[in-house]
């Protein structure tokens, strides 16, 4: 954890400030905790945003893991077909089930991940064709 001193609005305050293994910014600051998104993270997320819908288009399908946790469940297999919006991942993060359903119409090219499989926030657990 760095301390720093930081001015807001003409006042000092001193804070500490933390990362997370997710890679988010946490900022302690009299009690409180604040999580600050850079604006690194927000260009960043707009980059991997066009990458995706580019590669979408192009026929290749990364789909990733939206956030930090457990696969839980895989529904589809390699080679079968499947269709925009089916459920193939079961993720469980903080206590809760997320489904990952396909991006479009496609072939389930490969499958990187399996039950029980620890994934982090933007890894590639499939491909679609």
């Amino acid at each position: 954890m760095e301390e720093l001193v930081v001015k807001v609005d003409g006042k000092e305050y001193k804070v500490f400030v933390d990362e997370t293994e997710e890679g988010k910014i946490l900022v302690h600051c009299g009690g409180d905790v604040y999580e600050v998104e850079t604006k690194k993270d927000a260009e960043l997320t707009a980059i991997e945003k066009l990458h995706k819908k580019k590669s979408i288009e192009e026929g290749k399908a990364e789909i990733t893991a939206p956030l930090p946790g457990i696969i839980y469940e895989v529904k589809a297999k390699e080679g079968s077909d499947v269709k925009q919006g089916q459920s193939l991942f079961t993720l469980m993060a903080m206590k809760m089930e997320n489904d990952i359903t396909a991006p479009r119409d496609g072939v389930l090219k490969e499958v990187k991940v399996k039950k029980d499989d620890n994934v982090n926030r933007g890894d590639v657990i499939a491909v679609i064709e």
